[in-house]
């Protein structure tokens, strides 16, 4: 005949509820307090696998549920919106919004900047609104033109590829970065060109970061929203 405790272990062993095992414990326990052929360590027998099954199986669902929860993170995050702070904090879209931005600033500052000191210099009848509108048309050539070498050079193509290439560039943050030039100067200077004196150079510097300044934002809204940089 088999005692209760190789009853209660047999009955570990087949019973895959942790409920159970624990009721025929507590039942043992019950007995053995009015039943005096039961000694402690027949309890002590009996309980211990039903503990250490209980223990091992909250380990195993616990690992399975963290398991799931841990696949269920893999899934793919979603694209942080406009005016949430992730979509400005980007350091590798702003790096290279600040290089192409300042390579855009380099090929429309020259020709901008020459065309309208020109004008200032020798037609100083014509409106500021003319001038304006002409040497934002000479800073879109000449950065195309430099636009077009460079792409030449680093891309190895035909001119007529590079510069359907350079086509392609934002035509929006160019006149933008020129207007914001132009109206700086304008400001400063009140349309006088005097290369000999200290303040038209502070000027032209002045209106050269703010035309780096303005379109900034936009370069990297483009580059992060939509893939496309401004060069």
């Amino acid at each position: 005949m088999y005692s209760i405790g190789s009853q209660l272990r047999a009955t570990a062993r087949l019973s895959n509820p942790t409920i159970k095992l624990w009721s025929n414990c507590n039942r043992l326990r019950a007995v053995g307090l009015t039943n005096p052929n039961i000694t402690s360590m027949q309890y002590v027998a009996s309980c211990l696998p039903v503990q250490r099954y209980s223990s091992s199986s909250s380990s195993s669902s616990s690992s399975n549920n963290s398991s799931c929860c841990h696949s269920g993170k893999k899934t793919q995050k979603a694209e942080p919106k406009l005016l949430d702070k992730a979509f400005w904090t980007d350091s590798l879209a702003w790096q290279r919004t600040r290089v192409n931005t300042l390579r855009c600033l380099l090929g429309c500052t020259t020709g901008d900047f020459a065309m309208m000191w020109y004008l200032q210099l020798n037609y100083p009848e014509v409106s500021p609104i003319v001038s304006t509108a002409a040497a934002m048309v000479a800073g879109l050539s000449s950065s195309l033109v430099l636009e077009t070498v460079l792409l030449k050079r680093s891309m190895k193509v035909p001119v007529r590829k590079a510069f359907n290439t350079a086509m392609g560039m934002s035509f929006v943050s160019m006149l933008v970065m020129e207007l914001a030039e132009n109206v700086t100067d304008w400001h400063l200077m009140g349309g006088q060109v005097a290369f000999q004196d200290p303040k038209f150079w502070l000027a032209a510097a002045v209106s050269t970061a703010v035309g780096y300044i303005v379109p900034l934002p936009y370069n990297y809204w483009r580059l992060r929203a939509l893939g496309k940089s401004c060069h």
